[in-house]
This record gives structure tokens, C-alpha cells and sequence, in this order.
């Protein structure tokens, strides 16, 4: 499935523009709801899915994706329905590039083989599994490169010449460069130093590189797309998601359409950066 990935990327530098890259917790707040922002999501303009896998020990995610990750398992969600969830997506989208992103634990339970089988049988196209290091890539990094699936890593301030190319060994499909050390939904760090990150992460790879952690505007995505090859958007996806809900965490007639319309604009943002880096 790397193939979706690498066209995606390759159509965004045809048109001269970053990706936008949007992050939803699986089952948040209910199957149905989470699948129709999922399906939603393209048309508001965003490239590549980043689907999260509920985990009750989440331990990089800030309060907002550690909330939306308690919904979704109050509401039942399990590592299966969220493969279920990428599999009905690409009943009506083939095109569209699915990340999973969580956590190494549940599948270890789930089990590494059929886990592999059951993402390849879905249409998923990569794996974020935040708390496998390098060092471990034998249990599910090599394993999932030798199906086609992409595995991408995280890439840190804190990560230093001596180990940047360790974190870049098996990767494909992106690097993501978290720009900020902490947890996710944080402020937004200067873009010049971003600019410099990213340079330095390219010197090392040919992959793309994407840019996460504390976007949550237009402005934002803009001037973070002036230096990245992608722009990563989740707490405030997850925030918009929970600021429809009704008192008790369910779904109103406003959850998709609010998490539309802003995706819509954080879509302007980023489609704008270039023209604005090329004046």
C-alpha cells in the first residue's frame, strides 16, 4: 500500500503544495459519526488520514486526544471496529492515503501477524506506533516494510545527528517532525526554528517532511506549510469534535459540519503557504 502514499505525495509536488494531514480518534465519539467525519474529511481538503487507535494508557497525548480516546472506548470501539472504520472509508475512496497512529500494546494483543493481514485487508497504508523505538523495529517496523505498509516514525528536537539516522533506517512514507518536545496539543513553536528542523531531517532523507504538534489555525497551517512538506493537524480536530457533543459525549447535528468547515479553513491555510513562500 505504499504506492497510495508515494502518489499522493509525488501529486502534492506536482502542485507545488504541502499536504494537510488530519488526525481523528477512532469510534470519537461513536462508529457512525467517526466514520462520516472520516469520509468528510477529503473533500474539506485534507491529503492523508491519520487514524487513531484507542488506547487507555495513551502516554504521549495530551488531555484533548486522551478524552476523545475515552469516548471512543465507552463507546465500544475496539482495534478491530477501527480497522472497520478504514475499511468502509475506502468503499467510497480508494485515493486517500489512511495512517494508523496509537500504540504498540493492543497490537501485541490483537497479535502481530493477523494485525498486518487485517490492516493490509482494510486499505490502511501506514503505521505511526509511537512507543516502538528502532531498536525494536524486528517486532512490527520489519514485519510491516515487508508487506508494503509504510511505517513512519517520529522525528524530535531532542533528536541529535548520532540518532537521526537510527529514527530514519526504516522509514518510509514521511517522517514526522514533532516540533516541540511534550505532549501533543501544545503551543505552537517559532517556524524559523521549524525551518531549520526540517532542513536538517532532509539532509538525512529524501522523504517528505511533515510538521505536527500545536497547529490549530489557518494562520498556523500557513506558516507552517511555507516550511514543511505537510502540515499535521489533531487536537484541534479532537477539540472540535468534543465542543459538539451534547453534556453526556454524544453526537449532534453539528459534529460533522463544525469539524468540516474547519478543516476547510485550515485547508486555505496550507494551500496558501507557497504562493506566499514564492512571493
Amino acid at each position: 500500500m505504499t504506492a497510495r502514499m508515494d502518489k499522493r505525495f509525488a501529486d502534492l509536488r506536482a502542485e507545488n503544495r504541502p499536504a494537510l494531514i488530519t488526525y481523528l480518534m477512532g469510534g470519537d465519539p461513536d462508529f457512525e459519526t467517526s466514520l462520516n467525519i472520516m469520509k468528510a474529511l477529503p473533500a474539506a481538503g485534507s491529503d492523508v488520514i491519520e487514524l487513531g487507535m484507542p488506547f487507555s494508557d495513551p502516554m504521549a497525548d495530551g488531555p484533548a486526544v486522551q478524552l476523545a480516546g475515552q469516548r471512543a472506548l465507552k463507546g465500544g470501539q475496539t482495534l478491530k471496529t477501527t480497522l472497520a472504520l478504514a475499511t468502509e472509508f475506502r468503499k467510497q475512496d480508494d485515493a486517500t492515503p489512511i495512517v494508523l497512529m496509537g500504540y504498540y500494546n493492543p497490537i501485541y494483543i490483537y497479535g502481530v501477524e493477523k494485525f498486518l493481514d487485517d490492516v493490509l485487508a482494510s486499505g490502511i497504508d501506514g503505521l505511526i506506533v509511537v512507543d516502538l523505538p528502532p531498536e525494536m523495529d524486528d517486532e512490527l517496523c520489519v514485519p510491516a516494510l515487508n508487506r508494503g505498509i509504510n511505517f513512519i516514525r517520529l522525528a524530535t528536537p531532542t533528536t541529535d545527528e548520532k540518532r537521526l539516522p537510527a529514527v530514519l533506517k526504516n522509514t518510509s512514507g514521511f517522517v514526522y517532525y514533532v516540533s516541540m518536545n511534550g505532549i501533543t496539543g501544545s503551543a505552537l513553536p517559532d517556524p524559523s526554528t521549524i525551518s531549520g528542523a526540517v532542513a536538517r531531517i532532509k539532509a538525512h532523507t529524501g522523504l517528505p517532511v511533515c510538521v505536527g504538534f500545536g497547529i490549530k489555525t489557518a494562520d498556523h497551517a500557513h506558516a507552517i506549510g511555507a516550511v514543511a512538506d505537510g502540515v499535521v493537524v489533531g487536537s484541534v480536530i479532537v477539540n472540535q469534535i468534543a465542543g459538539s457533543l451534547t453534556k453526556d459525549g454524544k453526537a449532534t447535528n453539528d459534529t460533522v459540519p463544525s469539524v468540516t468547515t474547519l478543516v476547510k479553513g485550515l485547508s486555505t491555510g496550507v494551500r496558501a503557504s507557497r504562493l506566499a513562500a514564492a512571493e
